[in-house]
């Protein structure tokens, strides 16, 4: 494998880190320099939105306020690298703190998996589309079992 590959694997593998760590810490902020603004991202599949990143971007502070905690946990990243084009595919492993209908709280669990395609900017790699893919979900609230994403195998609390 040539250095630049390696390199080009490297910065991918990071960009997607890094986008975990701004979900996780809520810094959205730091999505702007993961995603191309004309980026297309669909969370359906757990729940979520489709659009454009503008729209994504907005949405995500008000749809991730009700978590206290969460841990988007990547791995299983597979990379494919044609020129200035790129694709991956990573797992994800997202135990999400919830509140509980009864009052307190509760984790549920999602897997998923990132079907992302990329390219080379001046600025490094970006996301030009994001689509999530549903994998397991698991101990998933009535109320959020219910919203329109969610696959009928959850289990519901």
């Amino acid at each position: 494998m040539s250095l630049q590959a390696l390199s080009d694997q490297f910065e991918i593998r990071d960009m997607i880190v890094r986008y975990a760590n701004a979900l996780d810490s809520r810094r959205f902020d730091w999505l702007d320099d993961i995603f191309t603004p004309d980026a297309y991202i669909d969370y359906r599949p757990t729940g979520g939105i489709d659009g454009s990143y503008a729209a994504i971007r907005e949405w995500l502070p008000p749809a991730t306020g009700a978590f206290p905690h969460m841990c988007h946990l990547v791995g299983n990243i597979a990379v494919t690298v044609d020129g200035d084009r790129a694709s991956a595919r990573t797992l994800c492993l997202n135990p999400v703190e919830v509140p509980a209908p009864a009052g307190g709280s509760q984790v549920m669990f999602l897997a998923m998996w990132y079907a992302d395609e990329l390219i080379r900017t001046p600025a490094g790699w970006r996301m030009t589309r994001r689509v999530q893919e549903s994998c397991v979900q698991h101990n998933v609230p009535t109320h959020l079992s219910q919203m329109p994403g969610n696959q009928p195998k959850s289990r519901q609390a």
